[in-house]
């Protein structure tokens, strides 16, 4: 029986799945969590055969909660099933150590397998991921701070003039989350752990104007 552990923010996409995965007579689901930080921590407990990771949650997303998972569990075979294909999704939660990535269009049966090969220790990804990561490999010299979004750097920009994520939100006339979004991205893609950094990193690259 293959243990499974699913992580998504979305009650009904978890009762969805797990309604499916029940369904399966070599799948059982052993715990859910609704962000990231639980889930973590439900996962290093039950230390099941797969994780289902969602990606987008707060307020931890999950590429942190990989992170956290493989810190304390160096085992664990994290399957990412995500709607997202954005750079700044894909490559980080794949360098934090999630071994598959596939999409929440994949259709139920294929979910299912891909936690077969997933506990199985073979890695799946879909299509559009696997093309990604080969560009990626064929550029190795690029920066850092070249894979920024033009709405990363114009956030950037507001957060070396000392503005808050609300100030930010309010000027760009976008949501709270999706400013916490972009900032998590950013620390994410610059390969730092705060906005001092990021801000610092990006006057020493001339991303940003000092006035």
């Amino acid at each position: 029986m293959i243990r499974v552990v699913l992580i998504d923010d979305h009650e009904m996409v978890r009762a969805g799945v797990s309604a499916f995965l029940s369904t399966q007579p070599d799948i059982e689901v052993v715990g859910e969590a609704s962000d990231g930080a639980t889930g973590a921590e439900l996962a290093i407990a039950e230390k099941p055969d797969v994780v289902l990771m969602d990606l987008v949650m707060e307020p931890v997303d999950g590429v942190e909660a990989t992170k956290r998972i493989k810190a304390s569990w160096k085992e664990a075979k994290i399957l990412v099933v995500t709607s997202f294909l954005d750079d700044e999704k894909v490559y980080p939660v794949i360098e934090a150590g999630a071994m598959s990535y596939v999409l929440k269009t994949a259709n139920a049966n294929e979910i299912a397998d891909a936690i077969r090969q997933t506990a199985a220790g073979n890695p799946v990804m879909a299509a559009q991921v696997t093309g990604k990561m080969l560009e990626r490999l064929r550029h190795p010299e690029m920066t850092l701070h070249e894979s920024l979004t033009a709405r990363e750097r114009e956030i950037l920009q507001l957060m070396a003039e000392g503005k808050s994520n609300q100030v930010i939100a309010d000027e760009l006339f976008i949501s709270l989350k999706t400013v916490k979004t972009h900032v998590s991205n950013i620390l994410t893609k610059l390969d730092v752990y705060d906005r001092t950094q990021a801000v610092v990193y990006a006057f020493q690259h001339n991303l940003v104007s000092k006035g």
